[in-house]
C-alpha cells in the first residue's frame, strides 16, 4: 500500500498542475494543515529536476504566505480559529509559557520552527498572538523555510537518481522515521514550550 501511495505520488508530481498543488499545501501547512509540503516537494524536484529552483521557491513563497496566515490567525482570530487549532495538537496548556519568549527569542524561535520538523504552524500563530513585529517574523520564516525546502531541493537536484534509489530502496523504513519525526515535533512542542 505504501508503494502504490509513493507511486501515485510521482505521478502527481509530474501533473501539470502539481505546482499550485504543492502550493496549496505550503500555504496550508503553515497556519492549519498537518501535512508538510516536503511529501510533494521530494517527489516533484525527483520527477522534474531541472526545475528545482521554481519548485523549492514556489514552495517557500507559499510557506511564508501561509505563515503570515497563520499570523493573522493568532493576532486577528485567535479564539475563534487559533486556539481550536492548539487544542488539536495538546499545545494550550504550554502556549502561555511560549508567548513570554517571543518577547526575548521571537527571530529564532520562527527561523527554527521554520527549518526544522516541529509543527511550524503553531508558531506562525504563537507570533501573532504574542505580538512579534510582522517584519522580522516575515524574515524569519522566508530564511528558516527557503533553507529547509531549498536544501532538500538542491541535494535533489545534485544526487537525485541515487537519492531516488535509497528513497524506492527503504521506503518503509523512510516512512517510519518521518513519522518518528512528526512525534518528535510534536512532543517538543508540547513539553518545550
Amino acid at each position: 500500500m505504501l508503494r502504490a501511495l509513493y507511486d501515485k505520488t510521482l505521478e502527481w508530481s509530474a501533473h501539470r498542475h502539481a505546482i499550485w498543488i504543492l502550493a496549496a499545501v505550503s500555504f496550508a501547512e503553515s497556519s492549519f494543515f498537518l501535512v508538510p509540503p516536503d511529501v510533494l516537494l521530494i517527489p516533484m524536484v525527483l520527477a522534474a529536476r531541472p526545475k528545482w529552483f521554481r519548485i523549492a521557491l514556489v514552495c517557500t513563497i507559499a510557506s511564508v504566505a501561509g505563515g503570515i496566515f497563520g499570523y493573522f490567525i493568532g493576532a486577528v482570530m485567535f479564539d475563534e480559529l487559533g486556539r481550536p487549532i492548539l487544542d488539536m495538537y495538546h499545545a494550550t496548556a504550554k502556549f502561555e509559557a511560549a508567548r513570554e519568549a517571543y518577547n526575548e527569542h521571537g527571530v529564532l524561535i520562527v527561523f527554527t520552527a521554520g527549518f526544522s520538523p516541529i509543527p511550524y504552524k503553531i508558531f506562525t500563530i504563537a507570533s501573532g498572538v504574542s505580538g512579534m513585529d510582522i517584519v522580522p517574523f516575515i524574515i524569519a520564516s522566508a530564511v528558516g523555510r527557503g533553507a529547509r525546502f531549498f536544501l532538500v531541493a538542491v541535494l535533489l537536484w545534485k544526487f537525485g537518481a541515487p537519492i531516488q534509489a535509497f528513497i524506492e530502496k527503504r521506503l518503509g523504513l523512510l516512512a517510519l522515521a518521518f513519522c518518528a519525526l512528526l512525534v518528535v515535533g510534536f512532543i517538543v512542542v508540547k513539553f518545550v514550550t
